[in-house]
């Protein structure tokens, strides 16, 4: 498929590009995405968890009472998980939460994420964006001229473009990500997606 170029003030630039259909064309895999995304979100959670169990918690081993002719019920020592204070029961341990992915199931689902922008006309592609300094408002500019201020954004830009990047980080509906380090998460978070003319050929070779 084809798309127009269009610059940064929304208007029309005269060219068009020729999207790759490995990419842009390719019929949405909805398991391939949900693994992929699964394994995004997973891979976010630290792990760190832990709670004390019975054999960790500070306290005396003496049992509390005798076992029989107090009236009472048995109990065994001050750090029995039934007391406040006592020790938990199959608490939470340290753990590793990563999914492991094969990295044609990874490409599938970036593909399959691309496909469903560009088939939902959610796709829009510009020239390059450069800035000479870090400003919000040269960013706010750029999303009004395609009305998306609003709306949940995504801009991939060929290379880590520090200026564009920290000018969109105060915008909690956009986000500024190069063509080598977007995933499927970021494609199906956003609502909208916009592409540099220069990420269509860095995608190419990632996907090559």
């Amino acid at each position: 498929m084809k798309l127009e170029v269009q610059n940064s003030t929304g208007s029309g630039t005269g060219r068009s590009v020729e999207l790759p259909e490995n990419i842009f064309g390719v019929e949405p895999n909805e398991h391939a995405v949900y693994l992929a995304v699964k394994s995004y979100l997973a891979a976010q959670r630290q792990g760190t968890h832990k709670a004390k169990e019975r054999g960790e918690i500070a306290g005396s081993t003496k049992k509390l009472h005798r076992q029989k002719g107090t009236g009472g019920s048995r109990k065994g020592d001050i750090k029995n998980p039934l007391f406040r204070s006592g020790g938990r029961v199959f608490g939470p341990r340290p753990r590793n939460y990563v999914v492991k992915l094969n990295k044609k199931v990874r490409q599938l689902a970036r593909a399959s994420a691309f496909s469903t922008k560009a088939a939902a006309g959610k796709l829009t592609l510009i020239e390059d964006l450069s800035m000479d300094a870090p400003r919000t408002k040269d960013f706010i500019n750029v999303l009004n001229a395609f009305d998306l201020s609003n709306e949940k954004t995504l801009l991939i830009t060929a290379d880590h473009d520090v200026n564009v990047f920290r000018s969109s980080r105060n915008l909690p509906k956009a986000q500024v990500v190069a063509a080598s380090d977007v995933n499927t998460y970021q494609l199906m978070h956003a609502t909208n997606v916009i592409v540099a003319e220069g990420a269509i050929e860095k995608l190419k070779e990632n996907f090559a």
